[in-house]
């Protein structure tokens, strides 16, 4: 039973947006909604077309086929709790589509995985799965999630931050800068973007200028990050106050790296579930993606990448996505799967986790006397 006495909870599943990753959200969000169990929730697609224009009625048909759908609107007014259908035509108005139970974002990359769509949320009042706006911002942001990392003890290979303006207007003291304190290969990558768009791996000065660029195409800050012999290594951590992590999955690119195609177009990547490691590897890999996930102060859901460095052994941590690609071959729910977790209660759990939060935040004082 819902809060309101409904016999289903109105599950509000936001998806599309304004990113290079908006295809990789349509795809994850379809596997959502089918996944979500009919008998428990009444499912809401809320779509956001590459303008930034929300839609309500048969969003993916909007996004993918160009069908007709409904222009909509959250309102940051904890009294509205729902979705409401912008009226046009003649006069302007807005119209109650559906009251709202609780919100699963499904947006990886910017506005949606970066702290912008949970801002809303919160001034909404909506219960919402996953990090909230500080953990979805640090997460987000690579060289910002490396700090963080760096402040708590975590270990991260050797970079640098480059401002897109800098490499415009000075590119032979920038890439002086890379070889004085790195060597190659090194990868370029957007500051604040998924999926490994907009990332290139850099053998050379050549392929350096080529990968500043083409990160520059996407942010206004660029990550250059050290190459090394490393293996992939992946796990999905659950939860809020007390966050577990599931068994440690390995990726092995068959490209030069697990760029875009090897995770969307190609099939001939190697998802190894679980790792080829030892258990005292396996444990430590584990403890340093919940250690990063509280540092960032992750809720919900998170997939934490690390590298192993073949040549010494080292482990270094990469990056979390705190809204990490949900289709059912996604790394995600599958090392859930691996660890005893189906799809379908996994998304359970994380509804569970989300209002479990909100009810947490609510009991909060909102004035001081």
């Amino acid at each position: 039973m819902t809060k309101n006495g409904k016999d289903k909870l109105r599950v509000g599943v936001i998806f599309g947006g304004r990113s290079g990753e908006h295809e990789v959200s349509l795809n994850s969000a379809q596997s959502v909604m089918r996944a979500l169990n009919p008998d428990k929730y009444e499912v809401i697609p809320i779509g956001i077309d590459k303008n930034g224009r929300w839609l309500t009625g048969d969003v993916v048909g909007t996004l993918t086929e160009g069908k007709t759908s409904h222009h909509a609107t959250l309102l940051p007014d904890p009294k509205a709790m729902g979705l409401m259908q912008l009226d046009e035509g003649e006069s302007v108005g807005l119209t109650a589509v559906s009251q709202l139970d609780v919100i699963i974002p499904v947006l990886h990359g910017p506005y949606g995985e970066d702290g912008t769509v949970q801002g809303l949320l919160e001034l909404a009042n909506l219960p919402y799965v996953g990090a909230g706006v500080v953990g979805s911002a640090v997460g987000m942001d690579k060289a910002i999630f490396k700090h963080v990392m760096v402040a708590n003890g975590l270990p991260v290979l050797p970079w640098l931050l480059v401002q897109s303006h800098e490499w415009h207007k000075r590119p032979y003291d920038v890439i002086a800068e890379v070889e004085a304190i790195l060597v190659y290969p090194v990868f370029t990558k957007p500051a604040n973007l998924g999926s490994s768009v907009g990332i290139c791996k850099c053998n050379n000065r050549d392929e350096l200028r080529a990968g500043l660029d083409e990160a520059a195409g996407y942010d206004r800050r660029i990550v250059v990050e050290q190459g090394a012999q490393v293996r992939e290594l992946e796990v999905s951590v659950l939860g809020n106050n007390d966050p577990v992590a599931s068994v440690v999955g390995e990726v092995r690119p068959r490209r030069d790296f697990y760029d875009y195609v090897a995770k969307y177009v190609s099939d001939d990547s190697e998802l190894i579930i679980p790792a080829d490691l030892t258990e005292a590897q396996s444990d430590e890999v584990r403890r340093l993606a919940v250690m990063a996930y509280k540092a960032i102060d992750c809720a919900g859901l998170g997939r934490v990448d690390l590298l192993l460095d073949v040549e010494n052994g080292r482990l270094f941590l990469n990056e979390i996505n705190t809204i990490p690609g949900f289709t059912r071959i996604s790394m995600y729910p599958k090392l859930w799967e691996a660890s005893g977790l189906p799809y379908s209660q996994l998304l359970d759990k994380l509804i569970e986790l989300a209002i479990e939060r909100h009810e947490e935040k609510e009991q909060l004082k909102k004035t001081y006397k």
